[in-house]
């Protein structure tokens, strides 16, 4: 007589992992819109619907890396393994959609703050997987 042992079925990871990555593009999108807001309502930025100076979408640029180096650490905290690749795949998304950006906006000008985004998504996803890594060691 054979006794088998059913191994149990592995959790499914995937809910959790769409929803880490949900969570990181979410807290980056809505921090980036509220900061655009709030530096309009100051009239630092025009409201005319120009795209605004070198120096205030430098600002506009700084900010938003900031932001989504916070994208990327909220997404290694909430995925649940592998939590620097989640990060680098947040980047990786980030940079789909900054240069579907890029490529609407070209005619606009400023075409070297639309690229700087494409660029620095994956850098600074990575830079924010990568603290969180590290703190919670």
């Amino acid at each position: 007589m054979t006794l088998s042992i059913a191994s149990p079925t592995p959790p499914r990871r995937w809910p959790r992992s769409v929803g880490a990555l949900v969570a990181g593009f979410a807290s980056v999108a809505i921090l980036s819109i509220g900061a655009d807001a709030v530096l309009h309502a100051l009239n630092y930025y025009p409201n005319d619907g120009t795209a605004g100076s070198d120096p205030q979408l430098a600002v506009a640029l700084a900010y938003r890396t900031v932001f989504t180096v916070l994208g990327g650490l909220i997404t290694a905290w909430l995925a649940p393994a592998n939590r620097l690749r989640h990060a680098v795949i947040l980047g990786a998304i980030g940079t789909v959609f900054a240069v579907l950006g890029a490529i609407a906006m070209w005619s606009l000008g400023h075409n070297w703050y639309a690229i700087a985004l494409a660029a620095l998504a994956v850098p600074s996803t990575t830079l924010g997987g990568w603290l969180f890594t590290r703190s919670a060691r």
